[in-house]
């Protein structure tokens, strides 16, 4: 039986009132044939999804083309983020059958690039490397013409876990940093940034051909210094591709906007990362780590032959 508990450790704090997004936030709801078949499939199959999880905002554009970002091992997380809307607590054994249900949902979607996260199993003795690993597995046996993007846990203090993950070949791996160094005792207080740069560098390490992938939320207390800093540390790492949104609040219980950076601001970012020698950048308010990520692919495939050329 699942026990579980959202943020147990906030509880302690003085809700926060949530601010008003600004306009260039907002977005219209959208629920199509499409979203609706895509939701019934996940129910079929008895997947959950990050989209509704993390109450993503751009859940209605994704699932209306059939895009639906995986997140296995389970909905309960043994982290208590203060960004992350997933439930804390402690998670139920592992489903053996779930690599074959991904597997299953991805053929009938028809997707030409999935995106498998999960939620962080520090109970387990690898981390729950070895399930992502036979997910990748399950794919590529169903559909072998699929790529596959995985957005990983850090797997901290798991030894060397994580290699079960780069043998299984992901075409895309991810692994999000989310915020700047000295946010981290406050934002992700279970992580260790240097250790988050580390699994980055060792995935590129491991397999020179992998593009490698982070993401960090903007409005949680940085400066645009701050976040250069970490784009330099990213490049450092060898990652390829860089997601960087607006951090957007799930509820009062949750960290405080710090602010709304500005469409311009993102422009900058985006320009400032480009300039750094990121294959590919997305830096807009509503970017997370899986929107458009085939287009995101799509793009990084042809930006590494042109780079060759």
């Amino acid at each position: 039986m699942t026990i579980q508990l959202r943020h147990p450790e906030k509880s302690k704090k003085a809700d926060s009132v949530i601010r008003r997004k600004p306009k260039w936030i907002r977005k219209k709801k959208i629920e199509s044939a499409e979203y609706y078949e895509t939701r019934r499939l996940m129910r079929d199959h008895n997947l959950t999804t990050v989209c509704e999880e993390a109450a993503c905002p751009n859940i209605g554009e994704c699932w209306s083309q059939r895009h639906a970002t995986m997140m296995i091992m389970g909905e309960t997380c043994t982290r208590g983020c203060s960004f992350c809307n997933v439930a804390t607590g402690r998670p139920d054994a592992l489903d053996v059958f779930e690599p074959g249900r991904v597997a299953q949902a991805v053929k009938k979607l028809g997707l030409r690039h999935v995106v498998i996260t999960s939620v962080d199993r520090d109970d387990l003795e690898d981390g729950g490397a070895d399930h992502i690993a036979q997910t990748i597995r399950a794919v590529r046996h169903q559909t072998p013409a699929t790529t596959i993007e995985v957005l990983t846990p850090d797997f901290l203090g798991k030894g060397d876990a994580e290699q079960a993950v780069f043998e299984a070949a992901p075409d895309v791996f991810n692994h999000n940093l989310e915020t700047v160094p000295h946010l981290y005792p406050r934002v992700r207080p279970g992580a260790r940034y240097y250790t988050s740069l580390r699994l980055l560098d060792d995935a590129k390490r491991a397999n020179p051909q992998v593009f490698t992938k982070s993401g960090l939320m903007v409005g949680l207390g940085e400066t645009m210094n701050d976040v250069r800093q970490v784009m330099d540390d990213l490049r450092a790492a060898g990652v390829d591709f860089l997601t960087v949104g607006q951090y957007l609040q799930p509820t009062p219980k949750h960290h405080p906007i710090d602010r709304f950076w500005t469409p311009e601001e993102f422009a900058q970012l985006e320009q400032i990362a480009k300039g750094k020698g990121f294959l590919g950048v997305s830096a807009t308010p509503l970017t997370r780590s899986s929107f458009h990520a085939d287009e995101d692919f799509a793009a990084l495939k042809q930006a590494r032959l042109t780079a060759l050329a």
